[in-house]
C-alpha cells in the first residue's frame, strides 16, 4: 500500500503579525471544533475610550502559545479607526494614549525610568509601506550623546536615547540583528525598542492599529521573509516591539470581501425575514473606514453553509482553509499574489510615524508631555 504524505497546508493560513487577530483565529477554531470560547493559557482584557479601543494579550504559558501561535508574552494592541480621518485633535488624543500606554508597559515588565534605551528603525527606507520605522527615528529626540559629552547640562526628566536605521539585509548584505547585536556591544543600552510595519488579515487595520509587545520581532516576517529575531533571547537586553500594519496580502482581501458579501447579504436576509429591511445598495456595511462610528463587520451575520451555498454555491460550502486554499491556487500562478497597501500609504505612514515618535519622545521622557512634545520633534 502506498503511503500518503499528510499535506501541508500551513501556505494557506491568515497571514498576521497581531496578537490580537491570532486570538480572534484561535477562538473561532474552538467554537468550531469544541463549541467553546475559551483559550487556556491566554489572558484577554479590552477597554474602549473616545473611539480608542486597547486590548491587553497576556500569553502566559506555552500552552497558550501553541494555541494562538505567539510566543508567550505581554501584547497590548490600540485601535483607532478614526485615524483613517486625519483629524490632527484625534491623533493627539491616539498619541497620549500611546504615550500613557507604553509608560504604563514599561514599568509592567521592569524598565527603570533611568534605563538606556536604543530604539531601531526597522524597514527599507525605499518602500513607502516599509518606511514606518525609519521615519520614526528621523523624528526620535535622542539624548545619549548629552550624557557622555555634557551630562551636566542635562535637566532632570530625560533618560539616555540613541536611535539608529540599520536597513534591511537586501540594502546592507548583513542580517539586521547582526548589525543590532554590533550597536549593543558599543552603546551597552539597557533595553531595545523596535520598531517596524507590520502584516494584518484584516483592510479594516491597516493603518489604525498600534502593537506594542514584549516579544521581540522577526524583520520581514510579515511578508514572508523571516530573518534571524530581533529578541531579549538573541540579543541579551529586553525588546519591546511596537508595529503598525501597514500591509495586507491579496488572498486575505479576497477572502474578507467573499466574507463581507456574505456577512451583508446575510443580514439582508435576515432583516427581510423579520421585516425590518429598509433596501439598501449592496455594499458591505463593515468596511466603514472610520466613518460609520461603532458600525463594524459582524462575523455572526454570515449564513451558515446552507445559507452559504445558495448565495455562493460551492464557493460558499468551503471553510475557511479550503476556501483561502482555493483563492491562493487562483492567484498564484497568475503572478497576482500581491502584498497590499492602500494608495494613500504616503499620507498615512507619515501620521502614524509622527503619532509614534511623539508617544515615544513623552512615554521616554518624563519632562516632555502633550503640551510641549512638538518642540522635539521634526
Amino acid at each position: 500500500m502506498k503511503d500518503y504524505k499528510e499535506l501541508d497546508l500551513s501556505a494557506y493560513q491568515i497571514r498576521t503579525d497581531l496578537a490580537l487577530e491570532a486570538h480572534q483565529m484561535a477562538v473561532e477554531k474552538k467554537e468550531k471544533t469544541e463549541k467553546k470560547q475559551v483559550i487556556h493559557g491566554v489572558e484577554l482584557t479590552e477597554e474602549e475610550m473616545d473611539g480608542i479601543r486597547i486590548t491587553k494579550v497576556h500569553v502566559q504559558n506555552e500552552e497558550g502559545a501553541r494555541e494562538i501561535g505567539k510566543l508567550p508574552g505581554r501584547y497590548l494592541t490600540i485601535e483607532a479607526q478614526a485615524l483613517r480621518r486625519k483629524d490632527t485633535e484625534f491623533q493627539n488624543k491616539v498619541t497620549t494614549v500611546l504615550a500613557n500606554q507604553l509608560h504604563q508597559f514599561m514599568e509592567e515588565i521592569g524598565i527603570d525610568v533611568d534605563a538606556k534605551c536604543l530604539i531601531v528603525g526597522l524597514g527599507n527606507w525605499n518602500v513607502t509601506p516599509d518606511a514606518l520605522g525609519p521615519i520614526v527615528v528621523e523624528n526620535i529626540m535622542v539624548t545619549s550623546h548629552l550624557f557622555r559629552l555634557a551630562p551636566d547640562d542635562v535637566q532632570e526628566g530625560f533618560r539616555s536615547v540613541s536611535a539608529v536605521s540599520p536597513g534591511v539585509l537586501g540594502i546592507t548584505g548583513i542580517e539586521t540583528s547582526e548589525i543590532v547585536q554590533g550597536i549593543i556591544s558599543q552603546a551597552k543600552p539597557d533595553f531595545i525598542i523596535a520598531v517596524d510595519a507590520l502584516a494584518s488579515r484584516s483592510i479594516e487595520r491597516v493603518n489604525t492599529t498600534i502593537q506594542i509587545s514584549d516579544t521581540g520581532i522577526n524583520p520581514g516576517s510579515g511578508v514572508g521573509n523571516k530573518r534571524k529575531a530581533i529578541s531579549k533571547e538573541e540579543l541579551g537586553v529586553p525588546v519591546i516591539a511596537i508595529g503598525v500594519p501597514t500591509v495586507v496580502d491579496a488572498v486575505s482581501i479576497v477572502s474578507d470581501s467573499i466574507d463581507f458579501v456574505l456577512g451583508h447579504l446575510g443580514k439582508e436576509m435576515k432583516d427581510q425575514r423579520e421585516g425590518t429591511n429598509a433596501r439598501r445598495s449592496l455594499a458591505p456595511g463593515g468596511m466603514n473606514f472610520g466613518f460609520m462610528k461603532n458600525e463594524r463587520f459582524n462575523p455572526e451575520h454570515i449564513p451558515d453553509e446552507e445559507g452559504r451555498k445558495m448565495i455562493l454555491g460551492l464557493v460558499g460550502g468551503l471553510d475557511e482553509v479550503e476556501k483561502r486554499q482555493l483563492i491562493r491556487e487562483v492567484l498564484q500562478p497568475l503572478g497576482h499574489q500581491l502584498i497590499v497597501t492602500p494608495k494613500e500609504v504616503d499620507t498615512f505612514i507619515e501620521d502614524m510615524a509622527n503619532i509614534l515618535a511623539n508617544g515615544l519622545n513623552a512615554s521616554l521622557h518624563s519632562a516632555i508631555d502633550m503640551t510641549n512634545v512638538s518642540a522635539y520633534t521634526h
